[in-house]
């Protein structure tokens, strides 16, 4: 192995769908490539064209790309207890179990957070209502794609694109990662695409540049759409699509830790 002098800063997963992160310090990579504990739940709409148990594209849920303000709320889900407290800018909302009353509850007390906002997916729609919360809490199924895939991307990048956005600080958690890194070149994790990468003693193949969505115009902070990220990306970096980090798989997975180490693999 060829060291590229690079290790692992931050770590993230996000048990609820399209709800802010859970910053982590190890990541458990499942054999096939997917974060243990990360999307395992989602709400939905009632007319999602998939099963509940089932992955289908995020836009049939609701998510930061259709509700900004979602990121005004923290989900904490505790395994053990199979319960979900949401927070909504620290004060507690609602607090209920993974029980089939439970998880109406919950859904009608998202249904009326996003109403309330002015942005939103479900307004002239009732064929999206009732909002469903499904996952078994425990089944990472809900990423992006249908394959899964851990994301990863360098903070050189994130300083790179944060210049050409004319914000200084900006934050990470719009791009919604699993694994940041640092000590490398800014954008050179593109170049890593189709080729082998170890971070830790997880082994991945990086598979594909990810292409990011509105998600990504909103600000973590305040809920509110502030920056042209997508525009931005293409025009300042000259891209065919909007592309920020990369999405990886993995045969047979393992743990990643904080100051784990990344090398490339010949």
């Amino acid at each position: 192995m060829a060291p590229i002098m690079s290790r692992v800063v931050a770590l993230y997963r996000y048990p609820v769908k399209g709800f802010p992160a859970q910053a982590v310090e190890q990541l458990t990579v499942l054999p096939g490539g997917r974060v243990a504990g990360d999307r395992v739940l989602n709400f939905r709409f009632a007319d999602a064209p998939a099963a509940d148990t089932e992955w289908c594209r995020k836009y049939h849920g609701v998510v930061l790309a259709n509700t900004p303000a979602l990121a005004l709320l923290q989900a904490a889900f505790d395994e053990q207890a199979d319960e979900i407290k949401i927070y909504y800018k620290n004060q507690l909302l609602m607090s209920d179990a993974l029980t089939d009353a439970g998880r109406r509850r919950l859904a009608e007390a998202i249904t009326a957070f996003v109403l309330a906002q002015h942005e939103q997916p479900l307004k002239e729609q009732p064929v999206r209502l009732p909002l469903k919360l499904v996952g078994d809490g425990r089944t990472p199924r809900y990423q992006d794609n249908e394959a899964g895939q851990v994301t990863l991307h360098s903070r050189e990048s994130l300083v790179s694109a944060g210049v050409a956005l004319g914000e200084v600080n900006l934050d990470e958690q719009r791009f919604r990662h699993n694994i940041v890194i640092d000590g490398v070149a800014a954008w050179e994790e593109q170049s890593w695409v189709g080729g082998h990468l170890r971070v830790g003693e997880v082994e991945f193949v990086t598979v594909v540049p990810k292409v990011r969505c509105l998600a990504t115009h909103a600000n973590p902070r305040t809920g509110e759409r502030d920056l042209p990220v997508m525009q931005t990306l293409v025009r300042a970096f000259a891209q065919k699509e909007p592309t920020f980090g990369v999405g990886m798989l993995s045969h047979a997975g393992g743990v990643i830790r904080l100051g784990d180490s990344v090398d490339k693999v010949p």
